[in-house]
């Protein structure tokens, strides 16, 4: 075999072994067939937690579960961490529906800046693999960002595999315009359609003025007032998602090479309280 041939021989197979640890499903993925209550209102039965400071422990009690707030029980977030609670099992074609509320506890140093924490849709591999050290916070994954002026905004979050270089994209089409900095863009359903590998797509509406700082509200915000809840739904079915905030569209992308894995929900600074965290079966 000449010295060509036998290059490109190893580039495809280094790119079908990258192609099926990106899209294959394992067989114990879960699609629900009715809903399912990942939180049960009592503990961590469907999670662990994950801190990269402390792995799966938790000893400053950043993830608790309260019996009662505004009338039922929750799952605090400190937000004293960067971390999240993750779960248990893989899952694919459903429909996240949760509700979720700020309060006026935030930490350094994100102390003064936009309250904001996420949930990563999609998240695959070990944990921590945001970064090649596998010690980020976070999963190579599609995030629902919540962060105050921003809840809503999509991002393509890519992450290794351990010893290997080159990260893993679970790139998406979407219809965007291009905004600032480099590398972000906006959901425009009228824009043209184009791959996303990587970065942050806003929401449709999102102050193009906007700035990291506590309290922000922009002039055509979704997010309800600092201590009310918000309701989250996503439609996740395989790799097209579409976003909502309390019954508004909010964004949209399909065709990533992710068409399933874990969910992680963030502590990033600010508390927040998570509740009625549910998977829904499709309608097809």
């Amino acid at each position: 075999m000449t010295r060509p041939a036998l290059t490109l021989l190893v580039f495809v197979a280094g790119f079908a072994a990258f192609s099926a640890a990106a899209t294959d499903r394992p067989k114990d993925v879960v699609v629900p067939r009715q809903v399912i209550p990942l939180f049960n209102g009592k503990d961590f039965t469907n999670f662990y937690t994950w801190l990269p400071t402390f792995g799966r422990q938790d000893p400053d009690r950043v993830f608790t579960v309260v019996d009662r707030i505004d009338g039922e029980p929750a799952i605090r977030v400190s937000g004293q961490h960067w971390g999240g609670f993750v779960t248990t099992a893989n899952y694919a074609d459903y429909k996240l529906v949760l509700e979720y509320r700020w309060t006026d506890v935030t930490w350094k140093p994100r102390a003064d800046r936009a309250r904001d924490s996420g949930i990563l849709i999609h998240g695959q591999g070990e944990d921590g693999n945001y970064a090649k050290a596998m010690n980020s916070p976070w999963l190579r994954s599609l995030e629902y960002q919540i962060i105050e002026g921003g809840t809503g905004d999509l991002l393509v979050l890519n992450g290794f595999d351990r010893g290997v270089d080159t990260p893993i994209s679970p790139k998406v089409i979407a219809n965007i315009r291009d905004a600032e900095p480099k590398g972000t863009f906006i959901w425009d359903p009228s824009a043209p359609a184009r791959e996303v590998p990587r970065g942050r797509i806003n929401w449709q509406h999102r102050d193009p003025a906007w700035k990291d700082q506590l309290g922000y509200r922009g002039p055509k915000d979704v997010e309800k007032p600092i201590g009310q809840w918000n309701r989250v739904e996503a439609i996740v079915d395989g790799g097209n998602l579409t976003y909502f905030l309390n019954g508004v569209k909010v964004n949209e992308v399909r065709d990533s090479v992710f068409t399933w894995g874990r969910l992680l929900f963030q502590s990033e600074g600010a508390e927040i309280y998570f509740r009625r965290i549910e998977l829904h079966p499709l309608r097809k």
